[in-house]
């Protein structure tokens, strides 16, 4: 699947185009970004979460992971998979996009692609989790209506990871997310 001219994601806040298309984990383009990733939050937090993805969770019905390319190079990557279907809500997992991109529109582009889908698959509300030293993603987040909630994986430092949820019900405006 990539993006179509109706898609949220295809054009990245004006400026950039962008393709998005869905790639198992395990695809040499996502695999790399996913290394960048984890070689990133060593070196922001001394340490990080293994970058193994179950390629499961990340294909439909389960979930979806994307690359963004930009004129064919790969420049970002996210994911989302189902956290507890009952509640129809989805997680938002794995993004990331390389340092030149960033601040360009690129990342929101991402988010709403990744909502999309997950409301498209049945989901009502997103969360996430991102570190406190993460401000570019801390910015995204909050600005795109995501508002914080307490932590739902256990073990995590409250010092290190915050979470975050936001409602995609249809009509939810950036700010008003449902966390009930």
């Amino acid at each position: 699947m990539t993006t179509t001219p109706g898609d949220p994601a295809v054009s990245a806040g004006g400026t950039a185009q962008v393709q998005i298309t869905e790639r198992r984990p395990a695809h040499p383009d996502a695999a790399g970004l996913l290394r960048a990733f984890h070689r990133e939050q060593v070196d922001r937090y001394g340490f990080a979460d293994p970058i193994d993805l179950n390629s499961v969770e990340y294909a439909p019905p389960q979930g979806v992971f994307a690359v963004v390319y930009q004129d064919s190079t790969p420049i970002g990557c996210g994911g989302y998979r189902w956290f507890d279907r009952a509640a129809r809500t989805a997680e938002i997992k794995r993004m990331y996009l390389t340092p030149a991109v960033r601040g360009r529109g690129v990342g929101r582009a991402l988010l709403a692609w990744l909502e999309h889908h997950a409301i498209k698959a049945g989901a009502h509300r997103a969360i996430l989790e991102t570190g406190v030293r993460n401000t570019a993603a801390l910015g995204l987040f909050t600005s795109t209506g995501y508002q914080p909630v307490d932590r739902y994986v256990e073990g995590r430092d409250p010092q290190i990871n915050l979470a975050f949820a936001r409602s995609l019900i249809h009509g939810a405006q950036p700010g008003q997310a449902d966390l009930s």
